[in-house]
C-alpha cells in the first residue's frame, strides 16, 4: 500500500498497519517513494487514463481503446492495414507511443474535457504534480480494478 504522510488519515492507516505487522511478527519492508518531479507526456496520459478508468468503472484497456482512441480521437488513432493473405483491409488503431507531441496533446485535452463534461471528473494538468501523485497512489491502491 502507498500512504501519503501529508494526510492525517493515511498516517493513521499506516501506523495501524505497521503496528499490526509488528504485533503479528510479520516480515516487512519499508520503502520511501520519491515524489514526481517531472512527467513525460506518455506517463501523464497513462495516469489520466487510469484515473478515468477507476472513475468510469472499467478496465484501463477498455477505456484506452474504446473511449480514448475510438470515441474521442478516431481522427488521430484510426488507421488501416492490409491482410496479406486475404487482401482484406482492416481497421487498426495506432499506439500512443508513435504519436507526435502535438497530436498527443490534442488527444489528452479531449480526454480531460470529456471526463469533466460527462462525469464531472477533473483530470489535472501536467504541471499539477501533487494531484498527479494522488492519482498515482490511488492507482497503486486500486490496481485490481484496472
Amino acid at each position: 500500500m502507498f500512504y501519503n504522510a501529508e494526510k492525517p488519515v493515511d498516517i493513521q492507516k499506516a501506523k495501524k498497519y505497521f503496528n499490526w505487522l509488528i504485533t503479528n511478527k510479520k516480515t516487512f519492508e519499508l520503502t520511501k517513494k520519491q515524489p514526481i518531479r517531472s512527467i513525460s507526456q506518455n506517463n501523464y496520459l497513462h495516469l489520466l487514463l487510469s484515473s478515468f478508468a477507476l472513475e468510469y468503472g472499467d478496465t484501463l484497456e477498455y477505456v484506452k481503446l474504446e473511449i480514448f482512441k475510438k470515441k474521442l480521437n478516431s481522427d488521430i488513432f484510426k488507421t488501416e492495414h492490409l491482410n496479406k493473405k486475404t487482401g482484406e483491409i482492416r481497421e487498426d488503431w495506432k499506439s500512443t507511443s508513435i504519436l507526435n507531441s502535438k497530436d498527443l496533446t490534442i488527444a489528452i485535452d479531449r480526454l480531460r474535457a470529456y471526463s469533466l463534461k460527462e462525469f464531472g471528473h477533473y483530470l489535472p494538468e501536467p504541471n499539477d504534480l501533487n494531484f498527479l501523485n494522488e492519482i498515482r497512489i490511488s492507482i497503486e491502491n486500486n490496481k485490481e480494478y484496472l
